[in-house]
């Protein structure tokens, strides 16, 4: 798998489910700030920019569905994975992953979207630099 090197923010409700999958991102090359909660999550929004935001499965499903609307409207750019859902119902979500989804997979998908911060290192490695 390429190493990107996204800019990730990472919010969960559960410091367990989150360390280890946050060690797995970054194992992936990528950078990830981590973000325990609702607020945590619109907080670090208003700090900075991300390429990518993960909302993790222990967040509660309402916070899944509002925190996409937040994301969007702080930085229209950056791409939305929300994992645990059905996110081709949601206009603000670019891509969802299924229950019981493993990291590989959802690592796989990352890696399938379309995100700004992937498009220099893959126009390099079509380039062969």
């Amino acid at each position: 798998m390429a190493k990107s090197g996204l800019k990730i923010l990472y919010g969960e409700g559960d410091t367990e489910a989150q360390a280890s999958t946050a060690a797995a991102f970054e194992k992936a090359g990528h950078n990830v700030e981590k973000a325990l909660g609702r607020k945590a999550v619109e907080a670090a929004l208003h700090k900075g920019a991300f390429d990518l935001v993960v909302l993790g499965p222990t967040l509660s499903r309402n916070d899944r569905h509002h925190l996409p609307y937040m994301v969007k409207k702080a930085h229209a750019e950056t791409s939305v994975l929300v994992m645990h859902a059905d996110g081709s119902r949601h206009p603000y979500v670019d891509a969802c992953t299924d229950t019981g989804t493993s990291i590989e997979g959802v690592l796989a998908r990352i890696e399938g979207m379309k995100i700004a911060g992937m498009m220099p290192a893959a126009a390099a490695a079509a380039a062969g630099r």
